[in-house]
């Protein structure tokens, strides 16, 4: 009678998580699928007035606008999301200046825009380095494998390229570009470690064994959806097996259909237990909350995968700075901020006072003045003068400040961009807010519709705000922040209930 019981719990378990579960992993799956190839579906887009509030852009919000850089004496080019625009000294009028990438918002979502010294525009995207040359943006291939290009700067007659792994020098000669990598001695204190958000994203996403792997995650979430479609089947077939043959129908293409569902779905559920579990799991560790429990943790890299790499600052540099008064090069890492006084030829030292800095990154690193830099991210936007130890939040002008680490990663102020206007105007680009001026009252100029209707939102971000679950936020409030973690759990029940009962019935045949 107990193991009677005991059998009948698993079965209730495996059943009705899963049915709760099922609408959720069609999203997960076929978003993930996405997620997982990037360029591939870079062309792809959704018109942002078929989406919620949240997404459309208002006041040049959800980092429309990173920055702006002036290229003549009324000639000025805002870039970000949105692309690159050109604009006057007022930023009233605009005009594309987007021509030369690919189709596709995705392909033109700008990191960062620089002139060089040679008077050479440079402009670093999600998918390469260009240059402007006859009127149109042309890709500059770089000798690695990393595309996303974070960092531009002008080192004397050299031109400084940074992505998220490495930093390459060119001579800043239109014609003669050649980048080259610089090879950045390890921090002192370096213990071949990589933070465990790392780890488990390139598990989850198959990336950490590349193409194989990511095609092998791709695999698994078709799994999802099929054991999720022939789950419903085993459901509902029962009722529509009744209700047929009280209408004197016939059941056999039903009852064909019902087992081969229960065969395959016993089969590659089984089969498949531990890498959908993997799967499982590690999504469940890369949103908030759980995210913020391994959010500070490092682990050894993974030997024989990608993350076994002997670059000390793999997947680690955020952006970079070059102070020209002081010959100082600052670059931005997720453990702090570096300073080489020698142009990277020795060790960059950390800074023991740093500005705070959310685990999202870097978006706002300039020169203020000598030995003066602003810096923001999710956690604000700073002051910062580390020759003197001193921060200061910049909205608020205040040097009492607390950032809560065990927290989320997010401030009162989200810093996205920021923009200074010919006549000191300064504008704050808040991520959910759009711009703020600082030190005036002036309003920024409303964002053009000739600019909104040429900015959808591509189908990857679509895809990422339905697998992290911020999608469905017009659904559950605030609560959507719970969404991943208790799907998760919910489909860990599932997978664990339906292994549990395979086993007993396995074992009482065998018997």
């Amino acid at each position: 009678m107990k193991k009677n019981r005991f059998l009948k719990l698993f079965k209730w378990l495996h059943r009705w998580p899963a049915l709760i579960a099922t609408i959720f992993l069609f999203f997960w799956a076929t978003s993930g699928i996405v997620l997982n190839h990037r360029k591939t579906f870079s062309a792809f887009e959704v018109n942002r007035n078929l989406l919620a509030q949240e997404y459309q852009y208002k006041n040049w919000n959800n980092a429309a606008l990173k920055g702006a850089l002036q290229i003549g004496a009324d000639s000025i080019l805002v870039y970000g999301n949105i692309g690159v625009w050109l604009t006057d000294s007022s930023y009233t009028e605009y005009s594309d200046f987007n021509k030369g990438f690919a189709k596709g918002i995705d392909n033109r979502k700008v990191f960062k825009l620089g002139k060089t010294a040679a008077g050479n525009l440079m402009v670093g995207t999600l998918f390469g380095l260009y240059h402007y040359h006859q009127h149109e943006w042309v890709k500059i291939e770089l000798d690695i494998e990393e595309e996303k290009v974070v960092g531009i700067i002008n080192v004397g007659d050299s031109i400084y390229v940074m992505t998220r792994s490495h930093i390459l020098a060119s001579p800043d000669k239109f014609g003669h570009f050649k980048f080259e990598e610089i090879e950045v001695k390890a921090p002192l204190g370096y213990d071949h470690k990589i933070s465990l958000f790392k780890t488990l994203w390139v598990i989850h996403s198959g990336e950490i064994y590349s193409r194989i792997g990511k095609l092998l995650v791709d695999f698994v979430a078709l799994i999802f959806i099929f054991l999720a479609i022939t789950g419903l089947i085993y459901f509902f077939s029962p009722g529509i097996i009744k209700r047929r043959r009280k209408r004197d129908k016939s059941n056999d293409k039903v009852k064909r259909v019902n087992k081969f569902s229960i065969k395959w779905h016993n089969k590659l559920g089984i089969w498949l237990v531990v890498l959908l579990m993997i799967t499982t799991l590690t999504g469940m560790f890369l949103c908030p909350p759980l995210l913020i429990a391994i959010a500070n943790s490092r682990v050894e890299k993974l030997k024989y995968t990608k993350l076994d790499d002997e670059n000390p600052y793999y997947d680690r540099y955020r952006d970079i700075l070059y102070d020209e008064d002081l010959d100082r090069i600052l670059i931005g890492t997720v453990e702090g901020i570096y300073i080489s006084d020698d142009r990277l030829k020795s060790t960059p030292s950390l800074v023991s006072v740093q500005p705070p800095v959310s685990i999202m990154g870097i978006n706002v690193f300039q020169k203020l003045g000598k030995g003066d830099y602003l810096v923001g991210s999710f956690y604000g936007l700073y002051r910062w003068m580390p020759d003197y130890g001193f921060v200061q939040d910049y909205i608020s002008k205040s040097t009492q400040f607390y950032i809560n680490s065990s927290g989320p990663p997010l401030g009162k102020f989200m810093a996205a961009g920021f923009i200074q206007s010919e006549n000191g105007a300064e504008f704050h680009i808040d991520y959910n807010m759009g711009a703020i001026p600082l030190n005036h009252t002036s309003a920024f100029t409303q964002i053009p519709e000739q600019i909104l209707q040429q900015s959808p939102m591509s189908l990857w971000n679509l895809a990422l705000e339905v697998h992290t679950g911020r999608f469905f936020k017009f659904l559950f409030g605030d609560f959507y922040i719970l969404l991943v973690p208790v799907l998760g759990l919910l489909v860990l029940t599932t997978l664990i209930s339906g292994l549990i009962v395979w086993l007993k019935m396995f074992f009482r045949k065998r018997r």
